[in-house]
């Protein structure tokens, strides 16, 4: 069934980072939304008729609310929008979107929860949810500036690598795992493509099951304009070529399934 937009309502919103906000709506999609689910936001800018989708941070089902923690890109853009709302200030979204994380699987398994820059915030909800032998959350940073650490600390053994060397292992989540001798049963993974691929690759040398979360420029969020294809093993019944549509038949994959 389609979702509806829906006028949510910003409770509270905070800067973490240079450049990384964090952001507490009321919405009516907190009801259903999953870890590793996105929503689409809208701007109030007539000129940008496209929504932007931004992973769930946390999900507040006993308040309706959902926690985004997301970066802005620059001047003149949704997200700069979005950063100068206040509490009370009303936001069109649609949402949940997307199929989260398999959680359900990890279960008696040690597990890697693996996110690197702004596919960091969607490991939080992911790590609070799962129920596994053992819970390793490795994320990656550019700084020192680690957003989130506190909260990934209190849901998980914390691993943090960053690009400078300034806290942790001096590199990138796999460096980390190296570094740390760290060992799992079970993959799951958000951030940029080239850190998935490294990841993917991880799990197939080593015979892990790994689930990974794209990113990818969206349009409609709801897959009906085919502008966030990957390529994929299996035809997909919609288009009937080797792609899936990132948005709705994602943005979580079975890394075996999916070529990046």
């Amino acid at each position: 069934m389609a979702k509806q937009k829906e006028n949510a309502v910003v409770h509270s919103q905070k800067q973490l980072a240079d450049g990384i906000y964090s952001m507490w709506i009321n919405t009516e999609a907190a009801k259903d939304a999953k870890p590793g689910q996105f929503i689409s936001m809208y701007t109030t800018d007539g000129s940008k008729l496209l929504p932007r989708p931004i992973s769930i941070c946390e999900i507040d089902k006993e308040n309706g609310r959902l926690r985004v923690v997301y970066r802005v890109t620059g001047p003149k853009t949704g997200t700069e929008e979005f950063s100068k709302l206040k509490a009370g200030d009303i936001i069109p979204v649609i949402g949940p979107l997307g199929n989260g994380f398999p959680y359900e699987k990890a279960e008696g398994k040690k597990v890697f929860l693996m996110g690197g820059g702004i596919g960091v915030p969607p490991i939080l909800e992911l790590a609070k949810q799962m129920d596994c032998e053992k819970k390793q959350i490795v994320v990656g940073y550019r700084d020192a500036q680690t957003f989130l650490k506190e909260e990934f600390e209190q849901n998980g053994e914390l691993y943090i690598s960053t690009e400078d060397g300034s806290v942790g292992t001096k590199g990138n989540v796999m460096d980390a795992i190296r570094e740390n001798a760290l060992e799992a049963d079970m993959i799951y993974a958000c951030g940029p493509t080239p850190m998935l691929r490294a990841i993917k690759q991880y799990a197939e040398e080593n015979g892990i099951e790994c689930y990974i979360s794209l990113e990818e420029r969206m349009a409609c969020g709801i897959g009906a304009c085919l502008a966030c294809v990957c390529k994929t093993k299996e035809k997909d019944a919609h288009s009937n070529v080797n792609n899936k549509r990132i948005c709705k038949d994602g943005p979580v994959f079975l890394s075996t399934e999916v070529e990046i």
